[in-house]
């Protein structure tokens, strides 16, 4: 059986449209599970589960008051009842074959991981400089890691666990056991300083571990881009949170390139061109307004790092923290 999982908080809107896509897949319900997991909302998401749940009798709901998609999704992972563990963002809608895909790939025992294309459901008419980044080719399709979206060639083949991103992420639940869970991630403002790699964590483990994972096409999702996020703030800002994320990494001694990584690169390339190197590429472009935007991409990452950096040495509750062996 499959479990999705669904961390959310305060986006009762985008999730009453995911569990609406639940319910059109091509996968039997009782083949499935769909848990919710209220990281602490104010808003009316547990109507919208209760709502959800007198259409479809899988889908549950639990509370986790402690802050971070952490542990959202470790609670998901406690309460889930399958061998699959399907995590998936707040305000995606999946493609009516989504699951049953999933499971066809899992259907090889080798299979650790599964993902697919995180189609762009753009909510508002894209500024000229995005309409230009999303048109860059980029890994045989088009990419933007920031905005997590992504649009590969139809089609099944093995791909790099890091190309697996958060919103459309599938599991072997004993595989993720064996790692150790998550790391830190999508923590409130007032904790950012406890922000980690997320599930970049996972992915790394899985490559290095030599695990299989598959991309399907057919295993894809729409991903919400609302117009917050079409901004050059909003690049500046996850870039940001992004320079916490490397120094988290560095600092835990897991910045590791793999072979063949190009050299002379920030620490985010580096960190990326294991097995994506491409994905840095939308960052380099000859557009000027394009490389106005790297630089700007760049700025904010280095003001995260030594955000962070500077709370690593003054906070001793956060050095605890950035090496703990597991955040279960």
């Amino acid at each position: 059986m499959l479990s999705v999982v669904i961390p959310s908080r305060d986006r009762a809107g985008f999730l009453a449209k995911a569990l609406e896509s639940l319910r059109g897949q091509i996968l039997p319900q009782d083949r499935f599970e769909v848990l919710v997991i209220d990281n602490g909302s104010t808003d009316d998401t547990r109507m919208v589960v209760e709502a959800a749940r007198q259409q479809s009798a899988n889908v549950r709901y639990f509370l986790e008051p402690q802050p971070g998609l952490h542990a959202g999704r470790h609670r998901g992972l406690k309460e889930a009842g399958g061998d699959i563990l399907v995590f998936a963002d707040d305000d995606i809608r999946a493609t009516p074959d989504w699951l049953a895909a999933i499971a066809e790939n899992f259907a090889d025992p080798a299979v650790a991981m599964v993902g697919g294309n995180n189609h762009p459901d753009f909510l508002a008419p894209l500024p000229a400089w995005l309409d230009r980044l999303w048109r860059q080719p980029s890994l045989g399709g088009q990419a933007i890691s920031m905005l997590s979206v992504l649009a590969l060639p139809v089609g099944r083949r093995e791909i790099s666990p890091l190309m697996v991103w958060g919103c459309n992420f599938s599991i072997r639940r004993a595989v993720l056991l064996d790692i150790g869970g998550f790391h830190p991630d999508a923590m409130p403002p007032e904790l950012i300083r406890f922000r980690g790699d997320g599930e970049t964590h996972v992915s790394r483990q899985v490559a290095k571990r030599g695990l299989r994972c598959m991309f399907d096409s057919r295993a894809s999702v729409y991903h919400a881009v609302p117009a917050e996020r079409m901004t050059v703030e909003y690049f500046r800002r996850r870039a940001y949170n992004q320079g916490i994320s490397d120094s988290y990494t560095e600092l835990r001694g897991e910045d590791q390139p793999g072979k063949g990584s190009p050299q002379g690169l920030p620490a985010f390339a580096r960190r990326v061109a294991h097995g994506v190197y491409e994905r840095a590429r939308e960052f380099w472009s000859p557009s000027g307004e394009l490389r106005e935007l790297a630089r700007t991409i760049e700025a904010g990452r280095q003001e995260g790092r030594a955000f962070h950096r500077m709370a690593y040495r003054q906070d001793a509750e956060v050095r605890d923290w950035v090496h703990r062996p597991d955040y279960f």
